[in-house]
């Protein structure tokens, strides 16, 4: 894609989260697209945010599971960007800021150090200052699926949506990396009382750190990298949930830490 189209493309995914109208596969009307034509929609999307005044916060990383890679036909799992207006408290979440919003269970890493290129689990969790019980807010600017064939995106689609990302609620405890068995830490979430997932955040990868190491080499080519004070959530351990206003969700993360979030 020549840098026109992308700036063209990237415009109509921010006039999307403003109108909460969602547009057509990418994928579909420019079939020769690309996963490094998605980055660079991505990127140029989060360019105009920060020309608007937005920070950068940290990145996220997605389809991590053996699963959800194989269902999007991919060999890696994909990333995003974190923005200061993206974070929430537990409590009250605004159901208007979202389009078709879904929640996953995950872990952050905030970082105390910067990681660049290649590096290895131990360093990540050497360039941790805490993980922390993490809910993710996924939305869709490109329609899930297509309004005329019903076909679902491809990930070159949902590359360009920064990932899906949306919001990040924190909370729950904060823990030292070496201080509890992060493949072992498991979530129980409820919606409306009822437990529509659990899951281990071995789902992600064997080890959610596996999946920040991966990020730092990623970005690395682009010239970019890890920062010090940086939130990266690891990446889902339950499938996405689907919210609408009045939902009350319970986030139990057993000796991590439990927190409650309605969309209202």
């Amino acid at each position: 894609m020549n840098p026109e189209l992308i700036q063209q493309l990237a415009a109509e995914l921010h006039a999307s989260e403003k109108s909460r109208v969602q547009v057509e596969h990418f994928s579909k009307r420019f079939p020769g697209m690309t996963i490094e034509d998605g980055y660079a929609i991505s990127r140029a999307w989060v360019a105009m945010k920060i020309a608007e005044g937005r920070k950068v916060r940290g990145h996220k990383i997605g389809l991590t599971s053996r699963a959800m890679q194989l269902s999007s036909q991919i060999d890696e799992p994909d990333y995003g960007t974190l923005l200061d207006d993206m974070f929430f408290a537990p409590g009250d979440i605004p159901a208007d800021r979202f389009i078709a919003p879904r929640v996953e269970v995950e872990l952050a890493f905030v970082l105390k150090r910067k990681l660049q290129g290649e590096v290895s689990v131990d360093e990540v969790l050497a360039a941790t200052e805490y993980v922390t019980p993490a809910i993710e807010i996924i939305d869709a600017r490109i329609e899930q699926f297509d309004r005329h064939s019903k076909a679902m995106r491809k990930v070159y689609d949902t590359i360009s949506d920064n990932a899906a990302n949306a919001g990040i609620i924190l909370g729950g405890n904060k823990a030292h990396p070496r201080e509890v068995d992060l493949p072992w830490c498991g979530a129980i979430l409820r919606q409306n009382g009822a437990v529509e997932e659990t899951g281990l955040a071995a789902g992600v990868q064997g080890h959610p750190a596996i999946g920040v190491a991966w990020l730092a080499k990623k970005l690395a080519p682009w010239g970019e990298h890890l920062e010090a004070g940086e939130v990266v959530l690891a990446g889902s351990f339950t499938r996405p949930v689907a919210a609408k206003k009045g939902d009350l969700f319970d986030a139990d993360y057993g000796p991590l830490g439990r927190f409650e979030f309605k969309f209202v």
